[in-house]
């Protein structure tokens, strides 16, 4: 983890304004074309969730505004950030909340991710909680066009908040509605631009 140096820190005139903000939070949502994860979720037998909760975190990690965070007052950037996701066990009804390591292997994630939420006994295992998380969830039951998402009152927290619902099938391809719910103290628009870029970049890259 690295400190962030104000006096060099370019955001930093955005960073104050919008520190005296009550509420610093806002959510974009936008469509990404997914036709890639499902198609390569459908050709190995995998959770089209488990690749996309792989490719979301991938394309965070490339943004390194995404990777900041505040403590104490002060602003770092974190190493990296792992996935907590919400899950849902088949027949069930109450969703738990499951938090690994990102592998380097789509596949191999998927197919961890799935092991451990099955594994798991307790809704949510706080020794794991961490401001060096991605909170990811989905209502794949409807077409998302907008979400926003419980939290505490803290101006300090600045982890990205992900989700997505049921993706719709236009000329061929696969549109999923994706919100990004962020901290404007430490994210601008610019940032989840870059995000879905990378988000893209992550999709193409998944072997056919």
């Amino acid at each position: 983890m690295q400190r962030i140096d104000m006096s060099t820190y370019p955001r930093r005139e955005a960073y104050e304004h919008f520190s005296r903000v009550d509420w610093p939070f806002y959510s974009v949502t936008f469509q990404a074309d997914v036709t890639a994860a499902a198609d390569f979720a459908q050709a190995r037998g995998l959770s089209f969730y488990g690749v996309m909760i792989w490719a979301v975190s991938r394309a965070v990690n490339r943004v390194d505004a995404m990777l900041l965070t505040i403590r104490d007052g002060a602003l770092w950037k974190l190493m990296r950030r792992e996935p907590s996701f919400a899950d849902l066990r088949p027949g069930a009804e109450q969703f738990h909340i499951v938090t690994l390591p990102l592998l380097e292997d789509p596949a191999a994630f998927a197919r961890e991710a799935k092991r451990v939420s099955a594994a798991q006994q307790v809704f949510l295992d706080y020794s794991k909680e961490s401001d060096g998380l991605i909170f990811i969830s989905s209502l794949p039951w409807l077409a998302l066009t907008g979400l926003t998402n419980e939290r505490q009152i803290d101006r300090d927290d600045c982890t990205p908040r992900l989700a997505w619902g049921r993706w719709q099938e236009t000329g061929g391809r696969k549109l999923l509605g994706l919100s990004v719910e962020v901290n404007h103290r430490t994210v601008d628009g610019l940032h989840i631009a870059r995000f879905a870029q990378a988000l893209e970049e992550e999709l193409r890259s998944l072997p056919l």
